[in-house]
């Protein structure tokens, strides 16, 4: 079993715990993880662009001038794509951009980057984070824990004080344990964990 070292929120190291080996000594599949993150990408799209074709503009019904004659160029409808306000050549239409990962993909991707953070040092856990919803000491704490970059903090679902005490931070992002997704833990260079948060994560996705 891996083991990891658990620090306080001071920064003081506080002792270790073992992690489970299915969720956290995973081979890493970077093919999966790019297959996973594609699709959690797409399915955020909302689709909704359009624009009009020269068929939908409304107007344009009346040939503009005569067909000869004129010196000027042959047209046919002032709503066409030429024209100003005429409509869209290959207009952008509403689509649906979502693509279905199966759950065990899904599970085994998350699983495979939680262990490369493990594996790259990059997961740093700590017995608990309790503090006041103010940025400042959300910032000390990052300070004491020599987080300085892209800081990913995972938390259980009652720790809603850090959630509001870390929005204005740029660079950190907040996650509860049971949102985590591969996109959030390979787009975020540290990873922090309280140690009820890596207990949750192990009870789903444990083998």
């Amino acid at each position: 079993m891996p083991s990891v070292k658990v620090y306080k929120q001071t920064g003081v190291e506080a002792g270790s715990i073992e992690l489970d080996d299915s969720v956290f000594a995973a081979e890493y599949n970077e093919a999966l993880i790019h297959q996973v993150v594609v699709a959690q990408r797409n399915n955020a799209r909302q689709g909704t662009k359009c624009t009009l074709t020269r068929t939908e503009v409304r107007g344009g019904g009346i040939k503009p001038w005569r067909q000869k004659g004129t010196g000027r160029a042959r047209q046919g409808s002032i709503r066409a794509p030429q024209w100003a306000g005429g409509g869209v050549v290959f207009a952008p239409k509403p689509r649906d951009f979502s693509q279905k990962v199966n759950k065990q993909a899904r599970r085994a991707a998350i699983c495979s980057a939680l262990s490369e953070k493990l594996r790259a040092d990059e997961l740093k856990v700590v017995e608990e984070i309790k503090i006041e919803p103010k940025t400042k000491q959300m910032a000390k704490v990052l300070g004491d824990l020599k987080l300085d970059k892209r800081v990913l903090i995972v938390v259980t679902e009652a720790d809603g004080a850090v959630v509001r005490a870390a929005g204005n931070i740029p660079g950190v992002s907040t996650l509860a344990c049971n949102q985590i997704n591969v996109y959030d833990l390979v787009a975020n260079g540290k990873c922090v964990m309280t140690v009820d948060a890596v207990k949750k994560i192990e009870e789903a996705y444990k083998a």
